[in-house]
Order: structure tokens, then C-alpha cells, then sequence
């Protein structure tokens, strides 16, 4: 990457979370950490490089917020470009970053709830997170990190016992506040009925083609808020799809606004009140995806991205488990 053709810092909007620990904001657009090929526990050296050079350009584009997890395989690596991007004097400290991960399902346990925490903050050379999420609402056998999971090997979740973890790890300081990623409406309102500190952020797909609208409606209503993971429909992933970028409708508004169907994407999802976490290595693109302040989709906008044909691009089938406690995903995500 050629950091000389960079000019412009951008000032990115930020959200108060509501169940943080002390006054944390969360800006509006994060840089997504996961590998291009696929998710996976075991990442190339040359995938964590990349990594670490893109991490440093996005810091100095203004990018605050980066999401990583312990699947992923590059909380070692996103840890080692931001100790870098300090020593640096690209930030001047640890507090000007916004940092999430993610409990994976082996320890999505009681138990392992924050001796996994700490083991990600070893990794990430840190202290402490900013956002901590359960990854999924299922767990597994507690073993080595792993995707895709042994069907056998699905269990469950204890709710309370895990929240009540996520909770702790909070208090201990180890994570200024706690969310959920890939909850439901009717797993969040399971988790409400005993929360004594609420999730402040759950994390789902969301983009034009896969809008959440109940969902968002729902959340607003509890002080959650959302962040949208594959807003452009994560070409390139096990589970990706062209159907956003590819969309007609969305291509029509961009003709005419003079923008990318990425900015278009990216403008609807902040305009809902969202979050949102997107991946790119290239340099140019990731100055453009953040050039969507200073202008606004118009009500004929609205009309034509409200009739798009809704499809959630994870299949139905992608943790099918007939012998374990669920038959299709639907059953993960029951509204």
C-alpha cells in the first residue's frame, strides 16, 4: 500500500453504548479482522501481514474501531499493528481505539467465559477490550477452536450462566461493556429476563438485501444497538453472495447520486441508526467507504431500497445438526 496518495483523516461519528462502563462511544464504522478465504482458527502469515499493514492504513485514515475475534485467528497480529501504530505516534494512546472480539462456541460455557477473554487480551497485548460479544447463541464441546463445528459437538447454551460470565468479565474491567452477535429478537428477550447489566450491541448480517427491520425496531426498543456485519454481502467468504453490489436497485441510486453501491449500502445501514464492521484491503476503497457523512439518501431513495427482495445470505443449512439440539439454523435464529 502506498500511504503518500493519503490526504484526508476522516472524523467518524460515534454511538453512546447504554450499558458500558463509564461514557464508552462506539463510532459508526469499524474495520472488520476476520481472513478473506474463510473463518478459521488457523490463519496464513501471509493473510496476518496483510493484516498488520491494513490495520496501520485504516488508523491513518481515521478508522477508531477494529473487530476481531478468537476464531479468527488474528487478535495476535491486529495486537501487534496497533502496538505498533503506537509506538508510531499514529494514536497517542490506547483509549483513542475502539477494540471488540468474541466468545467462540467451545467456550461459550460458565466456566470459560473469562479465562477466554484473557486469553484474547494476551493475545491482543492488551489490558482490557471495549466490546466483548458471544458470538453465537449456541455452544459446544469446550476443546481446541474450531470451524465448521462437529455436528455432535453442538450443545445448547446456558443463557445465564454465560451472560452472568460476560457480566463478571465487565465488572472485573477486563471489557468496558458486553453484547451478542447472531441473537434473535426471542433469545435477547430470554437473555433480558435476567440480565442485570443488558447487552449494548448485537451484532447480525445486515445490509439492502437483508434489511432487519423487526429486529432493529426491536432493539432500539431496548437500548441495544446494532452493528452490521457483511454490509456488502462478503463476496469472497464460505457463505458470500454478489447480490448486494450487484443489486439494480442499488446500482440505480449510485448512478445517480454520483456514489459507489458500497456508499449507498454503507449510507442506508448508518441512516437506520446502525453500526457497522467492514473488511477491505484496499486502500481506496476504504477511503470511500468512509465518505458517507456528508450527504443523505432521499425519500425516492428510500422507496427503491424498501422494495428489494429480502434474502439472509448464511443459508439455512449452514450448521445443519440433525443428531445435536438443532435442525437448521432457523432454529438459532427463532423470532
Amino acid at each position: 500500500m502506498d500511504s503518500s496518495t493519503q490526504s484526508t483523516v476522516f472524523n467518524i461519528p460515534k454511538l453512546k453504548l447504554s450499558s458500558s462502563s463509564g461514557h464508552l462511544n462506539m463510532p459508526v464504522i469499524g474495520l472488520g479482522c476476520a481472513v478473506d478465504k474463510c473463518l478459521r482458527c488457523a490463519v496464513d502469515k501471509s493473510d496476518t501481514d496483510a493484516l498488520k499493514l491494513v490495520v496501520l492504513e485504516a488508523i491513518k485514515l481515521g478508522y477508531r474501531h477494529f473487530d476481531t475475534a478468537a476464531m479468527y485467528g488474528t487478535e495476535k497480529a491486529l495486537g501487534e499493528a496497533i502496538a505498533e501504530a503506537l509506538r508510531l505516534g499514529l494514536v497517542s494512546s490506547r483509549e483513542q481505539l475502539f477494540i471488540t472480539s468474541k466468545l467462540w462456541c467451545q467456550n461459550a460455557h460458565r466456566d470459560h467465559v473469562i479465562p477466554a477473554l484473557k486469553k484474547s487480551l494476551s493475545a491482543l497485548q492488551m489490558e482490557y477490550l471495549d466490546l466483548y460479544l458471544v458470538h453465537w447463541p449456541i455452544s459446544s464441546k469446550p476443546g481446541e477452536l474450531g470451524f465448521p463445528e462437529p455436528k455432535e459437538d453442538l450443545l445448547p447454551m446456558d443463557y445465564r450462566g454465560v451472560w452472568e460470565a460476560m457480566e463478571e468479565s465487565q465488572m472485573l474491567g477486563l471489557t468496558k461493556s458486553i453484547g451478542l452477535s447472531n441473537f434473535s429478537r426471542k433469545k435477547i428477550e430470554t437473555i433480558l429476563t435476567f440480565a442485570t447489566i443488558p447487552p449494548s450491541i448485537n451484532q447480525v448480517e445486515m445490509h439492502p438485501v437483508w434489511q432487519q427491520r423487526k429486529l432493529i425496531e426491536f432493539c432500539k426498543a431496548k437500548g441495544i444497538i446494532v452493528t452490521a456485519y457483511s454490509p456488502l454481502g462478503a463476496v469472497g467468504k464460505i457463505y458470500g453472495s454478489n447480490q448486494v453490489l450487484e443489486n439494480e436497485a442499488l446500482k440505480e441510486i449510485a448512478k445517480a447520486r454520483g456514489k459507489t453501491v458500497a456508499q449507498v449500502s454503507l449510507r442506508w445501514i448508518v441512516e437506520q441508526g446502525a453500526t457497522v464492521v467492514i473488511k477491505s484491503l484496499n486502500l481506496e476503497r476504504m477511503k470511500q467507504n468512509l465518505g458517507i457523512f456528508d450527504w443523505k439518501l432521499t425519500d425516492d431513495d428510500y422507496d427503491k431500497i424498501n422494495q428489494i427482495p429480502q434474502h439472509r445470505l448464511i443459508p439455512s443449512d449452514f450448521w445443519v445438526s440433525p443428531q445435536g439440539p438443532f435442525k437448521t439454523l432457523e432454529e438459532l435464529w427463532d423470532d
